[in-house]
């Protein structure tokens, strides 16, 4: 047997999380730079410039510059093998990162130095913290002018409810941002811009220095020294155990932008953060170290090679090794297949791939057969890792195409764009596919619909809004579907299907949501179902 170990030790697995506009897909670029797996950083400042982010793969988001699909990147950084997913920050999107963090083992949550914790930050350290996962702060932008620092890690504590210890701390903001204090070494870092290229020049010198005034100034050096001897007393003991359990999140400060600060955080982060997490399927716990392979689908992107039609299937390997051609059993579709052409990604770039250890994130091939949340393991072997949520969506339309004589690309696109779970889609029972109704949890999620079904199958939509704003998948006593007519329905209530046949009701109130339970007392309302396929 190989020995997996020290494969699957050396790997980091983790999701950069963020507020729109906090940094994070510019510190994603920085991460590969210094990895050596881009030469030169995308511009992310918008659709004038001609580079767009790595990361940002869809036309979508270069003409938009923001980032509304996870991306999967891997590169080697001293001995590592580093996972990152880039998240959408747009808050429209959440879904997707809700489900990209549960393939991650670890989560950089990136800050706006002069904005602080911002709404999105909010939801998704709620998601990290159910995971119970580690997550590293990392304060973006103190190139610019910028909250005081100590007011910034109050707000944080207050905020998200965890407390923090700096790892670093800054030397001024602005203009005046001069590097970082790192306290575990007792030196400071001071940084020199070099017009963007793969590091920013970084001389090191100790606190006690007779040359520290003529490099940062005496003002500087003063306010410094007096930061230090409050954060000593004042800040929490640093605990691994704790950041490992998501309890203490270590901060970071730093510029993205400049350089300043990445590779410091990027050495020290990698020490501290964990190698790949076990999993549960049940009431089993699957480790990273079993040898049986084992892995879950995590998302589903259709059109990445828009010339070859194809769909690929993420999936997080949560053990053992996966060896190209090797056969496995997916478990939802209650056969053996062999995955075809495994890839590792880098955003839209892809390389096939021979082997990979539990950690890693590969694409495959999808003949269709797939859903998100959906189990791989081993012959012999048929447990199911805990089921992903899909979140009810909060915005309805009903959506046709407007040219008849294209029904067929319509339905197609539909289907697949739902079956990445980046809309859900619904029908009226007894009615066939005469009627398609979209729900989304982001309205921002409708204009990537409508530009995806125009540029990827040529299909022109028309839109109508519908006054839904809830949703419940609903189960009788009997356990059979249930027919309108038997059911006490509201005005603003409308009975439904998803494409796996549940059924749902769509309500136009919180109000009308408790009426018709009332009325309905042999229904059972759930808040989250499976995944739409």
């Amino acid at each position: 047997m190989p020995n997996y170990e020290a494969e699957i030790n050396r790997r980091r697995t983790f999701a950069i999380i963020s507020h729109p506009d906090a940094g994070k897909t510019t510190l994603t670029e920085k991460f590969l730079l210094y990895g050596g797996a881009i030469a030169q950083a995308g511009a992310v400042k918008g659709k004038k410039n001609a580079r767009s982010a790595t990361s940002d793969w869809m036309e979508i988001e270069k003409q938009r510059g923001i980032s509304v699909t996870s991306s999967v990147m891997q590169f080697q950084y001293e001995g590592f093998c580093i996972n990152i997913l880039d998240t959408p920050g747009h808050q429209d999107f959440s879904e997707d990162t809700y489900r990209t963090l549960m393939a991650a083992d670890s989560a950089v949550m990136v800050i706006d130095a002069a904005k602080g914790v911002e709404a999105q930050t909010r939801k998704l350290f709620k998601v990290c913290a159910m995971r119970d996962i580690p997550i590293f702060t990392f304060i973006n932008k103190m190139d610019r002018e910028a909250r005081d620092p100590f007011e910034l890690c109050e707000e944080l504590e207050h905020e998200l409810g965890i407390e923090t210890y700096p790892v670093n701390w800054p030397i001024g903001c602005g203009k005046e941002f001069q590097g970082v204090y790192d306290r575990g070494k007792g030196e400071i870092i001071h940084f020199t811009s070099n017009g963007g290229a793969k590091a920013a020049t970084a001389t090191q010198v100790r606190l006690d220095d007779p040359g520290l005034d003529g490099l940062i100034g005496q003002r500087l050096h003063q306010q410094l020294t007096d930061d230090i001897e409050l954060l000593d007393g004042a800040a929490a003991e640093f605990d691994l155990e704790r950041v490992r359990h998501g309890k203490l999140s270590p901060v970071f400060f730093g510029s993205a932008l400049t350089n300043f600060g990445v590779e410091p955080f990027l050495e020290e982060f990698l020490r501290m953060t964990t190698p790949p997490l076990s999993r549960s399927a049940g009431e089993l716990v699957v480790d990273c170290m079993d040898d049986a392979f084992s892995a879950f689908v995590f998302k589903i992107q259709a059109n990445m090679n828009k010339a070859h039609r194809d769909r690929i299937a993420f999936l997080r390997v949560v053990s053992g090794r996966f060896d190209a051609d090797k056969e496995v059993y997916h478990v939802q579709g209650g056969k053996k297949i062999r995955l075809s052409r495994p890839q590792q990604l880098m955003a839209a770039e892809r390389e096939i791939i021979e082997e990979a250890y539990a950690g890693d994130i590969i694409g495959v091939f999808d003949p269709g057969i797939f859903s998100i949340g959906d189990t791989l393991c081993a012959p012999g072997q048929k447990f199911r890792f805990d089921p992903i949520p899909t979140f009810a969506p909060e915005h309805f339309r009903r959506v046709r195409s407007r040219d008849t004589m294209k029904r067929k690309q319509f339905l197609k696109g539909m289907e697949q764009i739902a079956q990445e779970g980046a809309i859900q889609i619904f029908k009226t029972p007894y009615t066939g596919m005469e009627e398609v109704i979209v729900g989304v949890v982001g309205t921002l999620q409708f204009d990537v619909l409508e530009y995806r079904l125009k540029n990827e199958y040529n299909v022109d939509l028309y839109m109508e809004g519908l006054p839904y704003e809830y949703l419940r998948w609903i189960e009788t006593a009997s356990g059979e579907p249930a027919k309108e007519e038997d059911l006490i329905l509201g005005t603003d209530v409308k009975l439904v299907e998803d494409y796996k046949g549940n059924q749902l009701l769509l309500f136009g109130s919180q109000w009308a949501v408790g009426w018709t339970q009332e009325r309905n007392k042999d229904l059972t309302f759930h808040e989250f179902g499976g995944a739409s396929f």
